[in-house]
């Protein structure tokens, strides 16, 4: 049973989710943005963002949010606390979302913006150490390790990239990976073995985080069962990220093999009057200022939808 018609719904309450709803809002377009928990995404999981425009202090994840909030709100912003268990994009002229409470909600446009969720390696001490030295980014927070000793897991193209780039502030970077060799491109590996500050943990698993206010020491065990410690201030995991998009089926919506969706750059997905924003998409970035940007893309596009559509 269908319990609301809108003419646009925004999926998602991240940085591109409210950046559309703020947009949608102030264009008076009758909108609806759901979101299954508190507005933010994986933003309020950040202790300190410091390379996002116009905080030059830095300013905490969750005091961004709360501003990006609080300016939607000024507008209008029209919100539904729900979870969305499945998205029925089979007649392109009335999407249909599915609610965990049973209801449904239709609309003419849908933005998706539900992002994407870090892989974890589900130790102790990674959920309590999370902004205290356990990190998912190092782009964003490499500065507040400088001089110190952090260590990287993983062994793809990111990973391999930010050890890199932690050496801009880090004294030593120790890339902790499960295998004998990494699975990035060449030519990022090339690069890392260059850097003298990168040394190496082949063939082991970090399989707890200690520490009393922070980070303080990794416990690690090599393929042969061989068990040992090491120092460190903090910790990047780099492992990957998942799609947040189980709720769409691939035959329906254009996904990549790890379903993230495929846009144009102006966010247009396969089916016309859907958009993806933000970290849902298959894209190089994932920033919070790069998901504000594709929110406000996608806007645009579903104007320019609406105006295509019969009067």
């Amino acid at each position: 049973m269908i319990t609301q018609h809108h003419s646009l719904v925004i999926l998602g309450g991240g940085p591109a989710g409210l950046t559309a709803g703020l947009y949608a809002a102030r264009a008076r377009i009758d909108h609806l943005m759901i979101e299954k928990g508190i507005a933010g995404g994986q933003v309020l999981l950040t202790d300190q963002v410091d390379n996002y425009p116009g905080f030059p202090q830095g300013i905490s994840g969750f005091d961004l949010v709360n501003l990006m909030t609080e300016q939607a709100d000024r507008f209008g912003l029209n919100t539904l606390t729900a979870e969305v268990t499945r998205v029925d994009l089979s007649d392109p002229a009335l999407k249909k979302l599915f609610l965990d409470n049973g209801d449904s909600i239709s609309c003419d446009s849908l933005i998706i913006c539900t992002g994407a969720t870090q892989k974890k390696l589900d130790i102790p001490g990674e959920k309590e150490f999370v902004g205290k030295g356990v990190s998912y980014c190092g782009t964003c927070d490499g500065p507040f390790y400088r001089n110190m000793h952090v260590a990287v897991v993983g062994g793809g193209n990111t990973a391999v990239q930010e050890a890199d780039h932690l050496t801009k502030f880090a004294s030593r970077v120790t890339l902790i990976h499960r295998r004998d060799e990494l699975r990035a491109e060449k030519i990022i590996q090339e690069n890392c073995f260059a850097n003298e500050k990168v040394d190496y943990l082949w063939n082991s698993h970090v399989r707890c985080i200690e520490g009393k206010d922070g980070v303080e020491r990794l416990f690690i065990e090599n393929n042969d069962g061989n068990k040992s410690t090491i120092e460190v201030d903090g910790i990047f995991i780099l492992i990957g990220v998942s799609s947040n998009s189980t709720m769409f089926s691939a035959d329906q919506l254009k996904m990549d093999d790890d379903g993230f969706v495929l846009t144009d750059n102006k966010m247009r997905t396969s089916v016309p009057g859907v958009m993806a924003a933000g970290d849902i998409r298959d894209k190089e970035v994932r920033q919070i200022v790069s998901a504000a940007g594709d929110g406000a893309t996608a806007i645009v596009a579903a104007e320019n939808y609406f105006a295509s559509l019969p009067k």
